[in-house]
């Protein structure tokens, strides 16, 4: 569910001599989500295993079982996984528990320079202590929160009228949260070409994340702080703050007004399946979907639209971070050939053919090239919304802050138990008793 220069190489050719080095073939294991950038990288892989040597097999979990399935094999030293690409909320108990690998010596030996990955990932994959130069994954995946629409919709010319009519401004991909209130309110229970359709699409999952990762979307930008920036772990007052009551009494009210039917428990592949059969007007999802509508039979062929998360009611604007790095698991017994992956995954070229093939990549070399904006039709609301990304805590025991959020917001919003200021409150009162217990407080 998280900006500068090109990537420096040493001046051999890194990963192009690597089966010249006579260093044994190895059967390497990358373990994953399985989704379709999962596919990408596979076929991505077989220019590594054709310059190196050694083999590539992969172990992708569907997601709603991926942390469960990949966190019990990091914490019972399970050798199956010799890279891992982990979720970012992962860093701070991977490192601190040691299942990855420190990469600081092998960057500075291989010249590889974190300044040249987007700064808000090098932030929320590799770093442990956060905002320290330590560590321990390279940015693999870069990946936020944003928003698909029927841009074929907004444009035609009945709707236009009438939505300007009744609201006072255009039909156009809403810049604030208000005007994506009034556009979710215009299209529900409408009528398109005979069938019903509704106003957008949200996360309320309530197993893994998916509710939190949609609620913290908007309370960022409504002023939700996860604690004191001057006085670590101290949240009284910033994650039960008026703008972070506001932004969860919003999402309450956008799910209330303006969902598809039996929308209650869902997230990503709900509102892909939403999106692409034609039931909403807008979607949130990860822009991991994007490359996936752009190819649809159904939404491709330029009927949709993509907007970064809008502003709140005091014009911030932030973005829930998604995304994951790289990581070369402690535990393997291969880690030079692992290495030796991510050596050829960080050059500029292979992270160019990265983000051809629909990967997301994080390198500044690839973002900022003057051609970039233009690749695709989602390459610059990709690069506005890593642009004001924010991420869910990644501490040691971000799993229990997680399931607190998860049930404190899924009983207001979907529920309907209780006020958003009695959530909110739960909420640091769960999140004091975690810190208690890890003797951060």
């Amino acid at each position: 569910m998280k900006t500068k220069g090109l990537l420096a190489v040493t001046g051999m050719a890194a990963v192009a001599g690597f089966a010249a080095t006579g260093a044994q073939a190895e059967d390497l294991t990358l373990c994953w989500a399985a989704w379709d950038p999962a596919n990408a990288l596979v076929e991505l892989s077989k220019d590594f295993e054709a310059q190196s040597g050694h083999t590539m097999h992969f172990e992708f979990v569907p997601w709603p079982n991926f942390a469960d399935r990949m966190l019990n094999e990091l914490n019972s030293g399970g050798q199956l996984c010799d890279l891992m690409i982990g979720d970012s909320q992962w860093i701070g108990g991977s490192a601190e528990n040691g299942h990855y690998i420190k990469l600081n010596d092998f960057f500075d030996a291989n010249g590889i320079k974190m300044d040249d990955f987007i700064d808000a990932t090098v932030t929320g994959y590799s770093e442990w202590p956060k905002n320290t130069p330590n560590y321990w994954a390279l940015p693999a995946f870069g990946d936020v929160v944003g928003w698909t629409y029927r841009k074929d919709w907004f444009e035609r010319p009945e709707l236009m009228e009438e939505f300007k009519g009744k609201y006072g401004y255009d039909l156009a991909a809403p810049k604030t949260f208000a005007e994506l209130k009034d556009i979710a309110e215009f299209f529900q229970n409408r009528d398109i070409d005979g069938k019903t359709v509704y106003g957008a699409s949200i996360y309320t999952e309530r197993g893994s994340e998916g509710i939190t990762m949609g609620a913290m979307d908007v309370l960022y930008s409504f002023g939700f702080k996860y604690e004191n920036p001057d006085k670590p772990y101290d949240m009284e007052g910033f994650v039960n703050s008026p703008g972070a009551v506001a932004g969860l009494e919003y999402y309450k009210a956008l799910y209330d007004c303006c969902v598809p039917p039996g929308s209650s428990n869902g997230y990503m592949s709900e509102g892909i399946d939403a999106f692409k059969s034609g039931q909403v007007a807008m979607q949130m999802n990860f822009a991991f979907t994007w490359p996936g509508f752009e190819s649809d039979a159904n939404v491709g062929g330029g009927k949709t639209g993509y907007f970064a998360n809008p502003a709140g009611p005091d014009g911030e604007q932030f973005a829930q971070l998604g995304g994951q790095g790289i990581s070369v698991v402690s535990y393997s017994t291969k880690q030079d050939a692992a290495l030796e992956y991510i050596k050829w995954f960080a050059q500029p070229d292979v992270q160019a053919k990265w983000w051809q093939m629909g990967g997301f990549s994080c390198l500044k070399a690839v973002t900022l090239a003057p051609d970039f904006p233009a690749s695709q039709p989602y390459a610059q609301t990709f690069l506005d919304s890593m642009a004001i990304v924010k991420d869910f805590w990644a501490e040691p025991s971000y799993a229990t802050l997680l399931q607190d959020t998860q049930k404190r917001f899924h009983d207001y919003v979907v529920a309907g138990q209780g006020t958003a200021q009695e959530a909110l409150d739960g909420l640091v009162q769960d999140w004091t008793e975690t810190f208690e217990d890890d003797g951060k407080l």
